[in-house]
């Protein structure tokens, strides 16, 4: 369980004095825990491991941007932390899929739902969605499959 292998490394983070790992995974465990509380508020269940891989994603995602920010405002220093937790986020992450495998992955699962053009991306994005969680950066499935079913 993801909770459990992030306990684990936040132990390991504290023993070996890695301060810059440790802080990464509290902020981790911070915004899984607001995930908690706000579907404790929604009468759901705490955040299950497919809520978190979403987590994890959407936290390298906006340390991406701020890693860009920082080199376009010429602060190297700032984008090379940015980039620093983005390493020890994906640690918890399954691997990322190739822009290959994406692109195989998003031509089987058109096959298998029988998608026919652009109405029908919602049916097979929802696949994707379901069996690659984490390992795919959606918005680029999107792109792939858009091209795809409007036959280009």
């Amino acid at each position: 369980m993801m909770r459990d292998q992030l306990a684990a490394a936040l132990k390991d983070a504290m023993k070996s004095r890695d301060s810059a790992r440790l802080s990464t995974i509290r902020l981790v465990q911070a915004e899984i825990k607001s995930r908690d509380i706000a579907n404790r508020t929604a009468g759901k269940a705490e955040a299950s491991d497919d809520e978190i891989l979403q987590i994890l994603a959407k936290m390298v995602k906006q340390r991406e941007e701020s890693a860009k920010i920082y080199e376009d405002n010429v602060r190297p220093e700032l984008a090379a932390k940015e980039r620093a937790e983005i390493l020890a986020i994906q640690d918890f992450m399954p691997k990322q899929l190739s822009e290959a495998e994406v692109r195989a992955n998003v031509a089987a699962a058109i096959a298998e739902t029988g998608a026919a053009g652009p109405k029908d991306m919602g049916k097979v994005m929802a696949v994707l969605k379901e069996r690659y969680a984490g390992q795919m950066d959606f918005a680029k499935a999107s792109a792939v499959l858009k091209e795809l079913l409007s036959g280009r």
